[in-house]
């Protein structure tokens, strides 16, 4: 088998990670900008990019110390192509492609929906193929038919907002701070769904998404309280609980759908919005379907998947070190579903 470097630089996280197909993931380094951006309410491009400069190499260096080995031992370096921020992917590939070069190895280039799509397979117990995947994040929610490593075929997507943008603009209306899925969902574990916000398509007849008007719902719900009221703790309990009910409902009901059209009854959930908790809870009563989940601290974006998709990949390696970044990028070219 091979020995996998896989390197993400696709936003905020710097991930580095070692894999191997025979042993799985030998070790791992992240570092989260969350804090750098927190004060400016989101990311800045800039800030990220100069921050993964300065991070890469200390990570990449700690990764092979933990796992005991060093760069000459490894097979190929994977890194995040695409999508993502311009410069924090061009951060990644330079550094990939630098390091590749100067040890005479192989280098990938990888699809960050794909590492995210194949990040269960980093379980002890994984999936098998075919499956149905809900992938689930700040930019992306879409469902996809895997029929095998590289063979897909889009079902449904998001028309608009994806489900962890719904999340964060929510919650920036409860005046959460960044990122605001998370302190939504800690929230909403105290309140009660009391609101009847909307589910937006959940009877559409077919697999898309659409979250714009659930967060226009909000923003009027939020205004119409305001004005009666002081925006109290229970208050905003209540309405993360009302909000993340609302998502959680499409997102599960599509999906469910997903598994009766196919006939096809392994499900992958992934991305960051696949650690939310009251979703996983949903998602494992979806009738004869067995779900599975990236490990909760590899939800959010990692090296530990692009070393993963690496190895499945290992056979297109090339000793090309000539290389771009694709801040849009798509993993399945063709129309949405209708």
């Amino acid at each position: 088998m091979a020995l996998i470097l896989g390197i993400e630089t696709s936003c905020d996280e710097t991930g580095i990670a070692l894999y191997d197909l025979a042993t799985g993931l030998i070790a791992h380094t992240l570092y989260s900008q969350i804090s750098l951006h927190a004060q400016y309410g989101g990311v800045v491009p800039e800030l990220a990019s100069r921050d993964h400069t300065k991070r890469i190499i200390p990570l990449i260096k700690q990764c092979l110390v933990d796992a005991n080995l060093d760069l000459g031992m490894i097979d190929a370096i994977a890194y995040t192509a695409g999508p993502g921020l311009n410069g924090a992917l061009l951060v990644g590939a330079s550094v990939a492609n630098a390091l590749a070069f100067s040890l005479n190895k192989p280098v990938i280039p990888i699809h960050h929906l794909e590492g995210h799509l194949l990040s269960p397979f980093l379980c002890e117990t994984k999936p098998g193929l075919p499956f149905i995947a809900l992938l689930v994040s700040g930019g992306h929610t879409q469902i996809i038919a895997v029929e095998a490593i590289g063979k897909y075929t889009l079902l449904g997507d998001t028309l608009d907002d994806a489900a962890g943008e719904a999340f964060d603009k929510t919650a920036k209306l409860l005046g959460l701070p960044y990122p605001g899925g998370k302190y939504l969902a800690e929230l909403a574990v105290h309140g009660q769904d009391i609101y009847n916000l909307p589910r937006p398509m959940l009877h559409s007849h077919d697999l898309n998404f659409s979250f714009s008007g659930l967060k226009t719902a909000v923003l009027t719900l939020v205004n119409k309280i305001t004005e009666q009221e002081e925006m109290t703790l229970p208050i905003k309990q209540n309405l993360a609980a009302s909000i993340e009910e609302s998502i959680t409902d499409v997102l599960v009901k599509k999906v469910a759908d997903a598994v009766s059209q196919t006939g096809i009854n392994t499900v992958v959930v992934s991305g960051g919005v696949s650690a939310n908790l009251k979703l996983r809870k949903k998602m494992n009563k979806i009738p004869n379907a067995t779900v599975f989940y990236p490990p909760l601290d590899l939800c959010t974006d990692n090296g530990a998947m692009i070393a993963l998709a690496g190895a499945h990949r290992f056979k297109a390696a090339k000793f090309d070190y000539s290389f771009s970044v694709y801040p849009r990028y798509e993993l399945i070219k063709q129309t949405r579903a209708s």
